[in-house]
């Protein structure tokens, strides 16, 4: 008697694509994934088929408003903590962090502030966002060479989060083996780490995703503010006001008074990683909540990095900042 397998879930799916996308792969240089069989390099970037679909779909309608807010991050920085606190900030006189329906209680911020590429348009289709209240929230892992041309001549305001490129790693390790399947086994931190260090992983090079909005966040630091997850574990209320004052919607001196803390507290990692829904839940691509939280901590590498290990990824890092003046 056959056994029945459960559906393979939304996000390890790589050939629903347009007829377009397919016709763009088969000219794309391609390495082995991490996760799915085969990655794209695309404008410089490592992508899935599905993402890339994604990225052409936005790159082609998304139209950018002034008044629009772009998270933009490397995989695995620390996008979900930063999703909450962008959400609970710009909406803190909708929803006050008193409240006990406040949408972080019941959602996953990723629900909350969707992904251009990885949810709006990943189907190749053209959502309407008309009736999005403003300012519309919204984030991506695209570099910044294959942001849609609306996003990079209107007014809209960027949010650039990177994080240390050992613990970017290890997370990014430890977060594509919790979405493999048992049938498909584990990746060993070997085989990753030498891709990583080859600059393939999702969205990367790495450096180079880092560099490029780096760069941008110099030439024009009202349009994007450049942040490390390092900088806002260390400092996390004087980030949180800053962002405020960024986003033109500074605290007032009443709210002073207990909001940036009420912020801090329902967005932080003990708050979330214990809600029902992201002890429980899935997203709509079949991602368990859970996967999104492991543990938030800086400096973990040291738990898995051999020191030869941690002395080629500095040499790289160094070698591709070198000059740049950004440094971990």
């Amino acid at each position: 008697m056959e056994t029945s397998h459960p559906p393979e879930p939304i996000y390890l799916k790589e050939d629903v694509v347009s007829q377009e996308c397919m016709t763009l792969l088969s000219i794309l240089p391609t390495e082995s994934g991490w996760l799915l069989k085969t990655l794209y390099n695309y404008q410089g970037f490592w992508q899935t088929a599905r993402q890339l679909q994604g990225a052409l779909t936005c790159q082609k309608h998304f139209k950018a408003q002034d008044t629009d807010i772009l998270l933009v991050t490397t995989p695995k920085s620390g996008t979900t903590w930063l999703k909450a606190i962008l959400f609970a900030l710009v909406n803190r006189t909708h929803f006050p962090q008193t409240q006990h329906d406040h949408p972080l209680l019941s959602n996953n911020p990723h629900m909350l502030v969707p992904f251009l590429e990885l949810k709006l348009y990943i189907d190749g289709e053209n959502p309407d966002l008309s009736s999005l209240a403003s300012p519309r929230l919204f984030a991506t892992h695209l570099p910044y060479v294959s942001l849609p041309k609306s996003v990079q001549d209107s007014k809209c305001k960027l949010v650039y989060l990177c994080r240390n490129p050992k613990d970017t790693f290890i997370s990014l390790w430890a977060f594509t083996n919790k979405l493999r399947l048992q049938e498909m086994g584990t990746n060993s931190i070997e085989e990753v780490f030498e891709k990583f260090c080859k600059g393939v992983s999702l969205y990367g090079p790495f450096w180079d995703h880092m560099l490029g909005y780096w760069q941008e966040s110099l030439k024009n630091p009202e349009k994007i503010y450049f942040l490390t997850y390092e900088e806002m574990k260390e400092k996390p209320d004087l980030h949180l006001r800053k962002l405020a004052e960024f986003l033109g919607c500074p605290f007032s001196s009443k709210e002073e008074e207990g909001m940036v803390d009420a912020i801090l507290d329902v967005c932080s990692f003990d708050t979330l990683s214990n809600l029902k829904v992201n002890k429980e839940g899935k997203l709509p691509s079949g991602e368990s909540n859970n996967a999104f939280f492991r543990n938030g901590k800086v400096g973990d590498w040291k738990n898995y990095l051999t020191v030869e290990m941690v002395e080629r990824l500095e040499k790289i890092c160094e070698e591709k900042l070198c000059g740049s003046g950004l440094r971990f």
